[in-house]
C-alpha cells in the first residue's frame, strides 16, 4: 500500500519490483497493492459459492477475507463490487482467507490498473464517489430508501450519476453502511448538509440509470 500523503500513477501500480523475490509469493509482489473495501463473491472448481470481502488487490494478484475453504492451486472465479470478474489460481492461504493469483490480457491488467490508480488517489485528491461520471437531475426525485435492517424511509434524490447519488434525508446512515435506493445496492460514501452520498454497487448505465 503507498503511503496516504502520495499519489499513486498506474505506471507506478504496474511496475514490477527491480529483484521480485521467487516462490510463491513472486507473482504476487510485482505489483503495488491497493487496499479497497469492497464485497464480492468466488465460486470454486465444484461450483459452491461463498461470500467474501476484498482485503487488497493489485493487478496481479487479490486477497479476500472468508469463512468459505479453498485448496492451494484451486481454479476460482471471483467477482468483486464495482471491479468485476477475475479468475486465478490459490497461491497461498491465511487466517481468514486467501490469495488469488489471477490470470488476465494485458488490456483488462492496464484497464484495472487504471481502476486502481482512482481509487488509491481518492482519499488524496478528495474526489467525491460520484465524480467519475457527469450528474444528472432526476425525472423522479423521491424514492424508498432500505438500510440493512429493513427500516424504509422516502429519500429525495439531490442529483445522480452513472456511480452514485446525493440524497437529501433526516436520517444519516453511517458511512460504508450498506442499503438499497430503490432497488439499486448502494454504499454510504459521505455525509452532506442536508443528508448522504452514496456510490452504486455496480455502475448503471444510460439506459438503466433512471431505474434505481
Amino acid at each position: 500500500m503507498m503511503p496516504a500523503t502520495q499519489s499513486v500513477n498506474a505506471e507506478g501500480i504496474m511496475s514490477a519490483l527491480a529483484s521480485p523475490p521467487i516462490g510463491e509469493f513472486q507473482e504476487q509482489r510485482r505489483f503495488h497493492r491497493v487496499q479497497l473495501d469492497l464485497l464480492g463473491r468466488f465460486m470454486l472448481e465444484d461450483r459452491s459459492e461463498y461470500p467474501c470481502r476484498l482485503q487488497d488487490i493489485s493487478p496481479g494478484d487479490v486477497a479476500v477475507l472468508t469463512a468459505g475453504y479453498v485448496r492451494l492451486d484451486e481454479r476460482v472465479i471471483l467477482y468483486v463490487d464495482q471491479l468485476g470478474r477475475f479468475e486465478g489460481k490459490v497461491a497461498r492461504r491465511f487466517a481468514g482467507g486467501f490469495a488469488l493469483t489471477t490470470s488476465m490480457t494485458d488490456r483488462k491488467r492496464e484497464k484495472l490498473a487504471a481502476q486502481l490508480t482512482w481509487f488509491a488517489n481518492r482519499g488524496e485528491l478528495r474526489l467525491p464517489e460520484d465524480r467519475r461520471h457527469e450528474r444528472i437531475q432526476p425525472t423522479e426525485p423521491v424514492v424508498d430508501m432500505t438500510l440493512e435492517d429493513g427500516r424504509k424511509y422516502r429519500v429525495r434524490i439531490i442529483d445522480l450519476s452513472l456511480s452514485g447519488a446525493a440524497l437529501q434525508s433526516d436520517v444519516r446512515p453511517a458511512i460504508g453502511s450498506r442499503l438499497l435506493v430503490g432497488s439499486t445496492a448502494s454504499r454510504v460514501v459521505r455525509h452532506l448538509e442536508e443528508g448522504f452520498a452514496v456510490e452504486f454497487s455496480s455502475p448503471k448505465s444510460l439506459e438503466t440509470i433512471s431505474n434505481l
